[in-house]
């Protein structure tokens, strides 16, 4: 049914919950699991007035960024291990997280991607947005959102 299988994970425990399920998923139908990390570019100053970075300071913070995501992402692959299915990590850079996990899936072949919802409601859900309903709007690859 489906060959490769995008999972994006952002660490919380929703997302941990949506990787177990892809691994259930891919290894049901011997596919391969492409596990998504996305980092900002590049930390940036939110208010006026607020103390520039110099380029020491901005290499730390990125690699720091992308230290945690190779350690979420071995834990990943770990896991998928332990259940029989490859895994291919992936850290992407990009302020925009939704873009970024539609323009991997297209990149790596992706036949579905599978990823958590947040389940905010309200005022949140206006204010705070949704990546996951980005992807779902945007995406022409399937898309299971699990709670």
């Amino acid at each position: 049914m489906y060959q490769r299988i995008l999972v994006a994970t952002d660490g919380s425990s929703l997302s941990k919950k949506a990787i177990a399920s892809a691994i259930s998923l891919a290894a049901t139908c011997g596919a391969t699991l492409v596990a998504v990390k996305v980092v900002p570019r590049y930390p940036q100053a939110y208010f006026e007035g607020g103390i520039p970075l110099s380029t020491q300071e901005i290499a730390k913070v990125e690699q720091q960024w992308a230290d945690a995501a190779k350690t979420s992402l071995d834990a990943v692959a770990k896991a998928a291990g332990a259940k029989g299915v490859a895994v291919k990590p992936v850290v992407v850079k990009s302020d925009v997280v939704s873009d970024a996990l539609i323009a991997t899936a297209k990149k790596h072949k992706a036949d579905l991607i599978v990823m958590a919802s947040h389940g905010r409601k309200g005022i949140k859900r206006l204010l705070l947005g949704s990546e996951t309903q980005q992807v779902l709007t945007h995406s022409h690859i399937p898309v299971l959102v699990l709670r």
